[in-house]
């Protein structure tokens, strides 16, 4: 073994040994609350990613869709298609708000959509309950923050993770949070003149 190899094995075993003892430490499960948020893209293609490993690990789990309208996508297709048994699907908005110009219906579909929330979480079969876009709903003063808030603290299952995504998340929901990403804008395509394509963004 070279002096160069034989330093970097010393140097990560000495990371082993520390990271060992500090995950020694974490014996704690809970159910956590999620964010992602920020103007970066992703934060629904990571949310559904978690979605997938629960049915990669035959775990119950449910989606509500809260802005995005009927529009197929390829997750919604394939949930929808061949994993229905295990993960509830419900798109419960009507398209993005400079689409409907209807704020009384947003409002409207939005607490259709924040009840089948609670019902969804309540249920303690669902070990990930995803908010799609329950973050625009928010913003836009559809669903009342401190209900949302309230309701997490006080009624959501203690092993049952809750995913919520979109951009301009409330700061009192952030603060209860037990991770949350923010994903920051570097480049999109879509400033180059390039549309949303299928397989990308749906």
């Amino acid at each position: 073994m070279s002096a160069d190899s034989e330093r970097h094995a010393m140097k990560m075993a000495k990371k082993k040994a520390a990271r060992d003892k500090i995950m020694a430490t974490k014996t704690d499960e809970k159910g956590l609350i999620v964010i992602h948020t920020g103007k970066g893209k992703g934060k629904s293609s990571a949310a559904f990613g978690m979605i997938f490993r629960h049915i990669a690990h035959d775990m119950q789990c449910a989606v509500v869709q809260f802005i995005k309208g009927g529009m197929s996508t390829g997750e919604r297709d394939l949930i929808l298609g061949k994993f229905s048994d295990i993960c509830s699907f419900h798109t419960m908005g009507e398209g993005f708000t400079w689409e409907t110009q209807d704020r009384d219906r947003d409002t409207e579909m939005a607490q259709a959509a924040w009840e089948k929330a609670k019902e969804l979480i309540r249920d303690e079969s669902n070990k990930m309950v995803l908010l799609d876009e329950i973050n625009i709903a928010l913003r836009y003063d559809y669903i009342d923050v401190n209900e949302v808030v309230t309701f997490l603290v006080e009624e959501k299952p203690a092993m049952t993770h809750v995913v919520m995504t979109g951009r301009n998340a409330k700061d009192d929901l952030i603060e209860i949070a037990d991770l949350v990403t923010e994903m920051e804008l570097v480049k999109h395509p879509f400033r180059s003149g390039v549309k949303a394509q299928i397989g990308v963004e749906f």
